[in-house]
């Protein structure tokens, strides 16, 4: 017994002092020859007050809803600058407004992090709608395209329906759509533009999570998207405002009552955001021109930069964050 100790302790000592060798001998690694990214040069950084275009914009205007493709410049929605990481892969994402704005950005960078994705638009963006669909096919992901007005309890019902069957269920929810209009004075304001911008805005989300619901296992996630109109409106967004400060609660009062349930429920608040809706009556023309001027960063967002955060809020590694509104704002400190 005691030989076998023995023995023991001279084949540790014998271990140590070959290991203390080798050690002795082998040069020291500087941390840039031992980092596993070393042969990968880093991201120049890029200043965000200078990354996109600056007002002045020329003077444009579309119907209402407005295409992406038309617009002067046209929007980034990350199409050539996501890069994605698998932070989804495997989840299934019904995106409402998925043709442009933060949707379609919300669209190709869950594609490009594995998920599949169905997107709702109103057949007039029909255009950018097809753009969006290849984008999602050419990260070899499933895309559905389903077309319809959201203004319509039934269709809010048979969307859902029609994004489960052919996702083959449903883990993300992103209630994005939304309609803007100004109005220079509540006179102008008419019932039906009220009634549209409600609709649109606020019973959309509310018939859509309803039908949803069902579908959605713990671990799920739905995100709205608000607007900084929430907290601090314009004079000539009377209806918009209303409804984003109603996402904002809804937002809020719906992640408490499906915690419990392990459903996730937040929200994305931007500022001044270049998309359709500017130019498609959500903006004066006066406006139009210096869009985004009035910020710290004197520049209007562009959808891509607000793409990280639809991601990071359907991100399971996210899984504590519930009942947020994550601002980005260009530097206004809003929501």
């Amino acid at each position: 017994m005691k030989e076998d100790t023995m023995l023991s302790r001279r084949k540790v000592i014998s271990g140590l002092g070959a290991s203390l060798a080798v050690a002795a001998v082998t040069p020291v690694l500087g941390a840039d020859d031992f980092s596993p990214l070393a042969e990968t040069a880093a991201d120049p950084l890029k200043d965000p007050t200078t990354a996109y275009p600056k007002p002045p914009f020329k003077s444009q205007s579309q119907p209402w809803p407005g295409l992406a493709s038309q617009m002067d410049p046209k929007p980034d929605h990350g199409e050539k600058s996501y890069k994605g990481s698998g932070r989804l892969k495997g989840r299934k994402a019904l995106i409402t407004g998925g043709d442009s704005g933060m949707g379609r950005a919300a669209a190709i960078a869950y594609a490009r992090e594995g998920a599949d994705v169905a997107i709702n638009y109103l057949p007039a963006e029909e255009a950018d709608a097809k753009e969006v669909i290849a984008l999602i096919k050419a990260e070899g992901r499933k895309a559905v395209a389903i077309p319809g007005d959201l203004r319509e309890e039934a269709f809010c019902k048979r969307m859902v329906e029609e994004a489960v069957r052919q996702l083959g269920g449903l883990d993300i929810l992103v209630n994005n759509a939304a309609r803007q209009q100004q109005r220079q004075s509540i006179m102008e304001l008419t019932t039906e533009d009220f009634d549209a911008t409600m609709k649109t805005n606020i019973y959309a989300p509310f018939w859509t999570i309803k039908a949803a619901l069902p579908h959605l296992k713990p671990g799920s996630a739905i995100i709205g998207t608000t607007s900084e109109q929430a907290t601090d409106p314009s004079e000539n967004l009377y209806d918009y405002a209303q409804t984003k400060a109603a996402t904002s609660n809804y937002v809020r009062s719906l992640a408490k009552q499906l915690a419990p349930k392990g459903i996730r429920v937040n929200g994305v608040a931007p500022g001044p955001i270049w998309t359709p809706l500017q130019v498609s009556g959500g903006a004066t023309q006066e406006k139009l021109v210096k869009f985004g001027g009035d910020t710290p960063m004197k520049r209007p967002g562009q959808p891509a930069e607000l793409a990280s955060i639809y991601v990071q809020l359907a991100d399971p590694l996210a899984s504590y964050a519930t009942g947020q509104v994550y601002g980005s704002t260009g530097g206004a400190g809003m929501p």
